[in-house]
């Protein structure tokens, strides 16, 4: 009985060793080959620079935040939501956009 274990023994540690490195090449391949969607790859939106300010808004029991983008040239007004207890965007402003427009020739 001791004999029939020990043959099978180096037969089964071959293969889990042959399974362990294809499945180390299977995980070097997937991780050189895919790249995290979170980075930025030139072509997409920049780290930001952001300033915030706060102000009040016509007809609006609580004061909305101001967040300008400066890197992005974006502009976004949030909102406290008493019921809610939540932020909420009240509006958005691409400043790119408003400089284009406003260098059309008239």
């Amino acid at each position: 009985m001791e004999q029939a274990d020990a043959m099978k023994t180096p037969r089964l540690s071959g293969r889990l060793i042959g399974l362990n490195v294809a499945l180390l090449l299977a995980l070097g391949a997937v991780t050189l080959a895919t790249r995290a969607g979170a980075q930025n790859d030139g072509g997409g939106r920049g780290r930001g620079e952001y300033t915030l300010v706060s102000g009040r808004v016509q007809g609006a029991t609580t004061h909305t935040i101001y967040v300008l983008d400066a890197a992005n040239q974006e502009l976004v007004a949030l909102g406290w939501n008493r019921n809610t207890n939540q932020a909420e965007v009240v509006g958005f402003r691409s400043l790119a956009d408003d400089a284009k427009y406003l260098q059309r020739p008239r």
